[in-house]
């Protein structure tokens, strides 16, 4: 039996200038955009694993809101995987600094979200908001 993959992220928002914002950021290993997210480590809870990933991609530390719909698929190795979001506030902004995981953020209104977003998954995500 193949063990299914958990993993969680978060929608993390913000009042633009002009409008409510969103991030989103791009992953050179997979050439996508997407929410932050990345797999529970040990004894981690989905809630803790959604803001240590949202921090470790964006450097943005974050507070829980709501939980939104999960997402369900098989990865690219053909496992079963879950991933649960969270709606989060930012608490504090140090500044992004691109990584081995994320090489670029944009906060953009959700519309141009779906526009930038690789997964239909992802795009449904917003629709949520």
């Amino acid at each position: 039996m193949t063990t299914r993959i958990e993993a969680a992220g978060g929608v993390v928002m913000r009042k633009g200038p002009s409008a409510t914002e969103i991030v989103v950021v791009h992953r050179p290993r997979y050439d996508d955009w997407s929410f932050p997210k990345g797999k529970l480590d040990p004894g981690e809870t989905f809630e803790q694993c959604a803001l240590r990933e949202v921090r470790e991609e964006t450097n943005l530390i974050c507070r829980l809101g709501p939980e939104l719909p999960f997402a369900q698929y098989t990865d690219n190795q053909g496992r079963p995987k879950i991933v649960r979001y969270w709606l989060m506030a930012v608490i504090e902004d140090p500044g992004f600094e691109p990584n081995d995981e994320v090489d670029e953020l944009r906060w953009v209104v959700p519309s141009m979200a779906n526009e930038l977003l690789t997964y239909t998954r992802d795009q449904v995500l917003v629709k949520t908001l």
